[in-house]
């Protein structure tokens, strides 16, 4: 077997000699345990065999356990025995993952953890010190100052009196909650979010990185959804307070209670689920009378690529077309994307599509690609042979909020009720 990290191998090795004369049961126990850490270490570094990329998924196996372990004692050496290779070689390829050492991924992870708990909950800093990993309070607060430059007591008073918001790619939960953000976010090829009408309000392209303009407007709070990594929006965090939002992916309804409960409106979120709800009866039996058992699919198109998106269980349009409102899926869907957010066509996959109903919509940030509506495969489709095919706003439908789901209801029900 190859064993690339032999030094390694060898400190394992030798502690395990070190006890062979032991008698003590425990003590016998421990031994065979170290035993299974060797085999462990020799199996996995039979498995990488010298490959980066094996390498590198043990690292990422690695980065999911401190995310998910965030609360217990990690140390570096256990993190690179987890893959079978030296420590230093272990933090170097982390830095290449992650852009921090291991030591500090792991603090960013427990202060994230520990910005949501100040908001959400009014626990006191002890308890979320304690539930965050950190045994001792006072190096909570010196870290968590470090991190977000303000006290922990300090953090979680800024935003009860916060009036100038900014949440890029999540201000329909803000105008639910009839909140109006200080600024909205745009973006060089997608544009803003024209359905939700901010009209009045300020852009800030996320492309940029323009940090001086965005302090500029003296937003008092900024909160962050998941994606905030692809934007590299954790610099806001230079200009105020940022509260990073818990991913809750296709439950909005979740996004939108965390928002009414960090925000002091909890009525205001249930107001708005339950106008939702009562939206969504109203259209199901409009649609149970008028399309019965037509199918309906959504395609993402731009020059890049061709997506279909997926069934009832995830995705931007899935839960809300299959699941809420009852629509039928064509079986492409079915077959392919049941449990998928969307996936990637061919042109042979296009060419089996036989939706009756198509709704659609253009990426820009890669180029519209357009040019596929004059293909003799596009031409040829059941539903742009009988003329159902209906473009609709990219970002109106490539969004999770309850205002965006309201605009997708009203998108198929002017076509389709």
């Amino acid at each position: 077997m190859t064993c690339g990290s032999f030094s390694s191998c060898m400190l394992l090795v030798e502690t395990l000699y070190r006890h062979q004369a032991e008698q003590d049961e425990l003590e016998l126990l421990e031994n065979q345990i170290r035993f299974q850490t060797l085999l462990l270490f020799v199996l996995k570094q039979y498995r990488l065999g010298g490959s980066e990329n094996g390498l590198r998924q043990e690292v990422q196996r690695s980065v999911d356990y401190v995310k998910e372990h965030y609360d217990q004692p990690i140390t570096i050496e256990q993190l690179a025995a987890m893959t079978a290779t030296s420590r230093w070689r272990y933090t170097q390829v982390f830095k290449e993952m992650t852009g921090q050492i291991p030591i500090d991924f792991l603090n960013t992870v427990r202060i994230d953890k520990a910005q949501q708990l100040l908001m959400m909950t009014r626990d006191k800093l002890y308890d979320i010190a304690q539930a965050v990993g950190y045994s001792n309070e006072y190096y909570f607060n010196r870290k968590f100052k470090q991190t977000v430059g303000v006290t922990p007591g300090q953090y979680r008073s800024s935003y009860e009196s916060s009036t100038r918001i900014f949440a890029p790619f999540l201000e329909d939960y803000l105008l639910a909650l009839d909140i109006m953000p200080v600024l909205q976010f745009t973006h060089k090829r997608w544009g803003r979010q024209e359905y939700l009408g901010l009209r009045e309000v300020p852009d800030f392209d996320v492309t940029t990185g323009d940090w001086t303009a965005l302090s500029r407007h003296k937003p008092e709070f900024i909160i962050l959804d998941d994606g905030y990594h692809r934007w590299n929006l954790d610099k806001c965090s230079r200009i105020s307070p940022v509260f990073k939002m818990p991913y809750s992916g296709e439950d909005w309804r979740i996004t939108l209670q965390t928002f009414g409960s960090i925000l002091g409106r909890k009525d205001k979120a249930a107001l708005a689920i339950e106008k939702h709800e009562s939206k969504i009866a109203e259209a199901r039996e409009r649609l149970a009378r008028t399309v019965r058992n037509d199918t309906v699919a959504v395609l993402r198109i731009s020059s890049r690529a061709v997506y279909l998106y997926g069934g009832s269980s995830r995705g931007y349009t899935g839960p809300l077309l299959y699941g809420n409102l009852g629509l039928a899926q064509p079986d492409l869907v079915r077959e392919l994307a049941r449990d998928e957010r969307r996936i990637s066509l061919t042109m042979e996959g296009l060419a089996r599509l036989d939706a009756d109903h198509l709704f659609i919509t253009f990426d820009k940030e890669d180029g519209e690609g357009r040019d596929l509506l004059d293909t003799p495969i596009w031409k040829e489709l059941k539903a742009v042979r009988s003329k159902r095919v209906y473009e609709v706003d990219f970002l109106a439908w490539m969004n999770y909020g309850v205002l965006s789901h309201n605009r997708k209801i009203d998108d198929v029900l002017k076509v389709l009720g």
